[in-house]
């Protein structure tokens, strides 16, 4: 579900955009879509920090770093759910995109469903990339890898985006604002982009 949701209503006549945040981990992509939110945007979470959260809970065995090719088609169901409910709403941001479970799979030595690559053309064709930040990376329950390790998957979510056809605008290793307004201009300048084909 969005972390923020307009009015239905007002949207219905608008063109879908969904805008992706992508990156490897702990690279300030939560933050930024904190402040999306904030803003007044819809925001869907990021599932994979949701279901790990939910596994801890319930000391489940569906993780990245035990199970990855059954965590990975977990979170690429809760991906397609948020596509579809991203249908109603004329703008939405994602915590992350299809292609970066393709990442993922790809660092681990798995391949992902072809289906995942059709569906990313959903997403608008410019991706807002967070590059591996050391100065502000940190580790928790739900991000045990190390930085050397979020460095090599990062490597990976950014070649599946580039595989799979998108534009990477490199967000600014800057404070979240500054970051926010990076965003922000990109998109009221490039406000015709849609749907990636």
């Amino acid at each position: 579900m969005p972390l923020m949701q307009t009015s239905v209503g007002a949207v219905h006549a608008l063109p879908t955009q969904r805008i992706v945040i992508a990156g490897g981990p702990g690279s300030g992509k939560s933050s930024l879509l904190r402040a999306l939110a904030a803003a007044g945007e819809v925001c869907y979470a990021e599932v994979s920090r949701e279901l790990i959260r939910e596994q801890l809970a319930r000391a489940g065995r569906l993780f990245p770093w035990g199970d990855l090719r059954g965590f990975a088609m977990e979170c690429g169901e809760r991906m397609h759910a948020q596509l579809t409910d991203s249908a109603r709403h004329g703008r939405s941001f994602f915590d992350r995109g299809l292609p970066d479970l393709i990442g993922y799979l790809s660092h681990g030595g798995w391949s992902a469903p072809d289906t995942w690559r059709a569906a990313s053309h959903a997403y608008a064709g410019a991706v807002f990339f967070a590059p591996p930040w050391r100065e502000i990376y940190v580790n928790d329950p739900e991000r045990p890898q190390t930085f050397a390790e979020a460095q090599s998957l990062s490597a990976h979510v950014r070649r599946a985006y580039l595989d799979c056809g998108f534009r990477l605008i490199e967000l600014v290793k800057s404070s979240v604002p500054d970051r926010l307004r990076q965003v922000l201009h990109y998109l009221d300048a490039h406000q015709h982009e849609r749907e990636h084909r």
